[in-house]
């Protein structure tokens, strides 16, 4: 499904980006994928991936 019509993003790419370059937010994310650069309609819906996605990954272990 399309997040951002403007510059043709699908969720897929956006669940992607989040997954292999562990991006926390929508700065983040804008650094990767043009989302949001436009009429910014899509960023509601941007944040409510990356916060599925945060959720699925499994838990940091602070090691040092």
């Amino acid at each position: 499904m399309y997040i951002c019509l403007c510059n043709a993003i699908n969720d897929k790419t956006i669940r992607n980006v989040v997954r292999q370059q562990h991006v926390r937010s929508i700065r983040e994310l804008k650094s990767f994928v043009p989302v949001g650069s436009d009429c910014g309609k899509c960023v509601r819906q941007a944040r409510e991936i990356i916060n599925e996605e945060i959720s699925l990954l499994p838990p940091m272990i602070n090691v040092a």
